[in-house]
């Protein structure tokens, strides 16, 4: 979506970190590249001065000049300047106090409403919310089974009284839904209405009409992020024609430059609440100012990456693999299977490792990535027998061209897939073990556990059956009645130092002197 606002702005900041302190020529030649990013990421004029002119305000100020590292402060303050310009706060749904609460979605005809209203019931829903869509575009054809099928795909009830295509009261239909979702217990109604081709007088008053009948607690206005400036003349419109409390930016995944994104909620002054990222009715979710911006500057988006782990991966599961992993238990090809699975309800890998700071220098690598590689792998291991994915040592090549056959692959694709595991068990091992650290879970295999492991092995014995005799001699045990043989007295000559007392008992005569067989 920002890959160029993103390009731009990196390397404008790259430039900055060779530098000690920053001049005033050098924060005028930064802002003046911020700029140039800006107005070829079709973000409005008016836009583009405020931002860049509260950023120099902030870069000659005295939080630059004071700090240590003066590029790194310079990117702080573009970073703050960017969450304040798309909302600053992430903005809530508004609930009524008493149910059922009422959203109302316009825009103008492809933006994409329908398929929103869908994308939008489906994450009430799983946040534990009973929606229901009412089919109030009664112009558009086929628009009313169409919001019956997405309705059906989100598992949320849909009232859709009229046939439409031209016929049917659209005020008539919203306004009777309240009723039907109190008998039903719905405790949210979400409203599609009509949309047009460009702006009318027409649609205006419909959509002011619908507003007027049910009082809705949120009006949302879906604008299209690919339609670039427009997109800030058609939200002008809506603005003074309907008014709305909030705006929707549909297919932010889309090859665009992201201008609207920037601009609609500081010429409107309404903030950005939710955005979709796809086709799929799962790719939708909150708009958070603070992480949009941290995507920008290519500084990553771990939390929305953690977020979604929590919802795919199941904690009971996650924890039964972390326990066999720790434990030290072998890691099979049906875990690996199990594992590869749950990361692709995620979403695809290119979009994942997206989400990890500095990667947008990689976008090149990034693109290369092909999900349907999974795909062949998990077509490999579904074609092994359970035995072949319990312990994938017996695979030889009679095995692999079984498997080969039953994939769809090639024999050298079967044999790439058991090397890369092999070393990927050898690693969740060392992990297991603590990595040969000490102090480590699993580790202490040091220098004390090395050497301890040599005193065991005994001393090594010698060719020279003379120097043998003497390393037997010298690891004989000690005698019950006496000290060791050739201990520290024998060394002495058989003298004892001068104030030195023998023991009561003890018998120098059975001490093996130097010379003595």
């Amino acid at each position: 979506m920002f890959e160029t606002l993103s390009d731009r702005l990196t390397s404008v900041f790259s430039s900055l970190r060779s530098k000690g302190r920053l001049s005033d020529a050098d924060i005028d030649a930064t802002t003046r590249e911020i700029r140039i990013a800006l107005l070829e990421a079709d973000v409005a004029l008016p836009v583009v001065k405020a931002f860049v002119a509260q950023v120099k305000e902030r870069a000659r100020g005295s939080e630059v000049s004071q700090a240590l590292n003066p590029a790194q402060q310079v990117v702080k303050i573009v970073n703050d300047e960017l969450i304040e310009i798309l909302g600053g706060e992430t903005r809530r749904l508004r609930f009524a106090k008493t149910p059922p609460t009422v959203i109302m979605l316009a825009g103008l005809q492809g933006a994409g409403k329908t398929t929103l209203a869908g994308k939008l019931a489906r994450w009430l829903r799983e946040q534990g919310h009973a929606p229901m869509l009412v089919a109030a575009d009664l112009q558009r054809p086929n628009a009313v089974q169409q919001l019956q099928v997405v309705g059906e795909r989100a598992e949320v009830a849909v009232y859709a009284p009229e046939p439409g295509n031209g016929t049917g009261d659209p005020i008539a239909v919203a306004r009777r839904s309240i009723d039907e979702a109190r008998r039903l217990q719905h405790d949210i109604v979400i409203i599609d209405t009509a949309g047009r081709l460009g702006i009318d007088q027409e649609l205006m008053k419909q959509a002011a009409d619908i507003r007027d009948a049910v009082s809705p607690d949120e009006v949302l206005f879906v604008v299209d992020a690919m339609i670039g400036q427009d997109a800030v003349t058609t939200a002008q419109a809506f603005m003074e024609g309907v008014g709305f409390d909030g705006v929707v930016l549909t297919k932010l995944d889309g090859d665009a430059r992201g201008g609207a994104a920037l601009s609609v909620r500081h010429i409107t002054g309404r903030p950005i609440m939710f955005a979709s990222t796809g086709e799929k009715l799962e790719d939708f979710d909150a708009f958070h100012p603070d992480r949009m911006a941290s995507r920008i500057l290519d500084m990553g988006d771990i939390l929305t990456l953690i977020e979604q782990a929590q919802k795919t991966f199941d904690e009971e599961q996650a924890a039964k693999m972390a326990g066999k992993l720790t434990s030290g238990e072998s890691f099979t090809l049906e875990d690996f299977l199990e594992q590869m699975m749950m990361v692709q309800k995620m979403g695809p890998i290119k979009n994942l490792l997206g989400m990890m700071p500095g990667m947008g220098q990689m976008r090149d690598q990034l693109n290369s990535i092909d999900d349907r590689d999974l795909d062949r792998i998990a077509a490999i291991i579904r074609s092994m027998t359970p035995a072949e994915r319990q312990d994938p040592k017996i695979i030889n090549g009679s095995r692999r061209a079984r498997i080969a056959g039953g994939s769809g692959v090639t024999v050298s694709a079967v044999s790439n897939l058991v090397t890369r595991f092999f070393e990927a068990q050898k690693m969740m091992k060392r992990m297991a073990g603590g990595m040969g650290i000490p102090g480590m879970p699993g580790g202490g295999r040091g220098k004390a556990a090395k050497s301890q492991k040599k005193a065991k092995k005994g001393r090594r014995v010698s060719g020279d059956p003379r120097k043998a005799a003497l390393g037997k001699a010298s690891a004989e045990p000690p005698a019950a009645d006496g000290p060791k043989k050739g201990g520290v007295l024998g060394n002495l000559g058989g003298k004892l130092p001068p104030g030195v007392e023998l023991p009561p008992g003890f018998d120098p005569s059975k001490l093996r002197l130097p010379g003595q067989q």
